[in-house]
């Protein structure tokens, strides 16, 4: 892996953004769609780059994932027009079909993985959609007004897809 590693901080080596290019590669070529801390710590190395600032452009942008991530992600849009049209109880629906439990109001958490890392959720706070809300996304792929019946169908139909080898 860290042969591939090498690999993506060459291509970007000495380019305009090359740190956020090569969180991003980096993640794209990780089993689940992560960075660990093993990768922060190598790239921060290899780029010779302070691993607080690493890890500040890993946190700061909501697209990085710093835990294992399943084989879809349904990301719920939670801005104020999916809110008054119903996105809170989609989002209570879906965890609830995936069996995911989320936490207690105030502890820090952005996304829910099943155990088996078929399925991960997370919020948004905007896609940008309004006209269109409730919104959501599956594997970046945008479902505009949604309701439950739309959102079981799609899960069973999810569901129902064999597990990537």
């Amino acid at each position: 892996m860290y042969e591939l590693f090498d690999t993506i901080i060459a291509t970007y080596k000495g380019k305009p953004g090359a740190l956020l290019s090569v969180l991003e590669e980096v993640q794209r070529n990780t089993e689940h769609t992560y960075l660990n801390e093993q990768a922060l710590l190598y790239i921060a190395e290899k780029m010779q780059v302070p691993l607080s600032q690493v890890y500040s452009v890993a946190t700061f942008y909501s697209f990085f994932n710093l835990k294992p991530q399943g084989e879809h992600t349904i990301t719920v849009c939670r801005g104020t027009a999916c809110h008054t049209r119903g996105s809170k109880p989609l989002l209570d629906d879906v965890m609830a079909m995936l069996g995911l439990i989320e936490t207690e109001e105030g502890e820090d958490e952005s996304s829910y993985t099943t155990e088996d890392m078929r399925f991960t959720v997370r919020t948004v706070a905007c896609f940008g959609q309004c006209a269109l809300a409730p919104v959501l996304a599956v594997d970046e792929v945008i479902y505009s007004k949604m309701t439950a019946d739309k959102l079981a169908t799609l899960l069973k139909q999810l569901m129902a897809k064999k597990v990537k080898a």
